[in-house]
């Protein structure tokens, strides 16, 4: 049995680390936040050491909590998010553009002649969410020294003090440079991205010994050692295996930034026209899972756009705020502020309101974003039944939006089907720990590894299939004048 580990999610807008033990689960949390700068145009980006001072921070502040030391570390990481750097030095080189930016249009819209045969080879749409159009850009547009990586390769170079150069299997299937079918770098869609030339990581299982660090201090292995690195894979998959979804046709949606759908599908990809994204899921000891993703851009995001609007006070409005109203009194929101994702693949699309009067108050505006959100979930939902051969039966979910009963409540009314909210508040972190006992006891079983999964509260549909229709119905015909409008 494993003593305890550190498991560090960083995300987009902060980082979470917990200690978690086998026996007594999590016993030390931190965080620390992070502040995208968002910009003119669909930009963001962020300082790549405020993110790695937040891995310090939370991790240290986790540790202090626990108050013993661990046996290993997991990090998840945000997927598309690159920068060049100095391998040399560790230094960056760029700013981190974050996954969400849209600055790459023009390198997909140049290559749009190669965009099926690049989904064919990596799985992925020919979009600006993935790492390789960033990482095109930032070579055409900044700079053509150092290495360009997604930040999980940089982020684990520092932990390490340079002496690892990798990205986990998913991790890397996220650029559009990886050929899913071999879980290697694909030369042609290097080729096609004009980065054949580049020095990539290693890629490596998301559970296995890749380093160790010493930024955590005294904080870390026993009698101040260091602490080796065993786990490391992308956000959302880490979120899939905490949430037990090993089986094919296991589904989760976590609530965050965006909202993120994704369905195991077992040793093989599939690559159907639901639009949908085909990827991996993960590799461990050599053996690969793959699975099915649906993304929306927008969440917890278009959350903090009404919170600056000054419609509400933040996050924890949105049950006493939409509830004192009994429904969206007419108002429709399609909240495409980053664009559209899944099925549609439009980053070009703009969010839209309507069905506004003067009576319109800001329940309306709460209920009606609530419905935009868990109505984008419907249709992956869908989605990934449609590619599955067999409807949902029940979607599990996690996430800071997943506090909200309104939203779980809306979801499960439009979905039609149970919600079962996981009593595991953080579980992309706990993923990483999974694989960190993992990486660091090869003889434990994943299913060994795995927490015990319960539901913290189910939502049962409580409106009739005909309502959920209309309200679907609604929803498809605003999203449909946002699609079939002007490019």
């Amino acid at each position: 049995m494993t003593g305890p580990v550190l498991a560090v999610d960083q995300g987009t807008s902060g980082t979470k680390a917990l200690v978690v033990c086998p026996e007594r689960g999590v016993i030390g949390s931190g965080t620390a936040p992070v502040r995208p700068r968002r910009l003119p145009g669909g930009r963001a980006e962020v300082d790549p050491h405020e993110l790695l001072a937040s891995v310090v921070t939370a991790g240290r502040a986790a540790l202090a909590d626990a108050g013993e030391p661990v046996a290993a570390m997991g990090l998840a990481n945000q997927g598309e998010t690159v920068l060049a750097w100095d391998p040399r030095t560790g230094e960056p080189l760029t700013d981190a553009i974050v996954w969400h930016d849209k600055r790459a249009r023009d390198v997909c819209a140049e290559l749009a002649p190669h965009g099926d045969a690049l989904r064919a080879a990596t799985g992925l749409p020919l979009d600006p969410y993935f790492a390789a159009p960033k990482m095109a850009w930032i070579r055409r547009r900044l700079t053509c020294e150092g290495v360009v990586t997604t930040s999980d390769a940089w982020l684990t170079h520092r932990l390490t003090g340079g002496g690892a150069f990798v990205t986990d299997a998913a991790t890397a299937g996220r650029t559009q440079l990886l050929d899913l079918d071999t879980v290697d770098w694909s030369p042609y869609a290097l080729e096609v991205y004009g980065l054949a030339d580049e020095r990539l990581p290693a890629i490596v299982d998301a559970a296995g010994p890749v380093g160790t660090t010493s930024l955590f201090g005294g904080f870390g292995g026993a009698g101040g050692s260091d602490v080796p690195v065993t786990g490391l894979l992308v956000d959302q998959q880490a979120a899939l295996l905490a949430q037990g979804a090993t089986a094919p046709g296991a589904a989760k949606c976590t609530y965050g930034t965006g909202a993120f759908l994704l369905a195991q599908t077992g040793d093989r990809p599939r690559r159907g026209g639901s639009g949908l994204v085909s990827c991996v899921a993960w590799r461990l000891r050599g053996r690969t899972s793959y699975c099915l993703d649906g993304q929306v851009y927008a969440a917890a995001s278009a959350v903090r756009w009404l919170t600056d609007l000054g419609v509400i006070g933040g996050a924890a409005d949105l049950d006493p705020v939409g509830s004192s109203v009994p429904d969206t009194g007419g108002v429709t929101f399609v909240p495409a502020l980053a664009g559209l994702a899944a099925p549609w693949w439009r980053d070009d699309a703009r969010g839209s309101v309507t069905g506004l009067g003067l009576d319109t108050t800001a329940g309306h505006l709460v209920r009606a974003l609530c419905e935009g959100i868990a109505a984008q979930v419907v249709e992956l939902a869908a989605a990934t039944g449609a590619e599955l051969g067999a409807p949902l039966d029940v979607l599990r979910v996690d996430g800071g939006l997943t506090r909200s009963a309104l939203l779980m409540q809306t979801q499960a009314d439009l979905l039609q089907r149970p919600v079962e909210v996981s009593a595991l508040p953080d579980a992309t972190a706990l993923g990483a720990a999974v694989l960190a006992r993992l990486g660091l006891d090869p003889s434990l079983s994943v299913e060994g590894a795995l927490p015990e999964w319960k539901p913290s509260a189910v939502y049962e549909p409580r409106v009739p299939a005909s309502e959920a229709a209309e309200r679907m119905g609604a929803f498809r015909a605003a999203v449909a004048a946002l699609v079939d409008g002007p490019r």
